[in-house]
């Protein structure tokens, strides 16, 4: 018998794991970047929008995020104590940093 397929199954388990964006806002760890993610939302009663941060402990195995990147960390099984989220992506690159690293090297060249 051939299998049926629901109009929102393409085949592929659905990927039930929750995924947050936020800021790099600690890279001094060996593979570990701590993550602020801000949540705004307003409130039940006034209305008035409240924002609210939390810091996230994420697992980046090739030490790829620098400070100040927006990441998208995405959550997984108990790596450590603190650590139950990972790096999946890296949307947007800080600014500032690439600056900092180029303003060494212009630096070395003057001299």
């Amino acid at each position: 018998m051939p299998e049926t397929q629901t109009a929102g199954n393409s085949g592929k388990p659905q990927n039930r794991r929750n995924v947050k964006i936020g800021e790099v806002v600690s890279t001094k760890m060996q593979k570990t970047i701590v993550v602020e993610v801000e949540m705004r939302k307003a409130h039940a009663k006034y209305r008035r929008v409240i924002g609210k941060s939390r810091k996230f402990y994420a697992h980046d195995e090739e030490n790829h995020a620098r400070m100040g990147d927006v990441v998208s960390i995405e959550e997984t099984r108990p790596l450590s104590k603190l650590k139950r989220w990972r790096l999946k992506e890296i949307v947007r690159r800080s600014a500032l940093v690439s600056a900092e690293i180029a303003a060494p090297e212009v630096q070395a060249e003057q001299v």
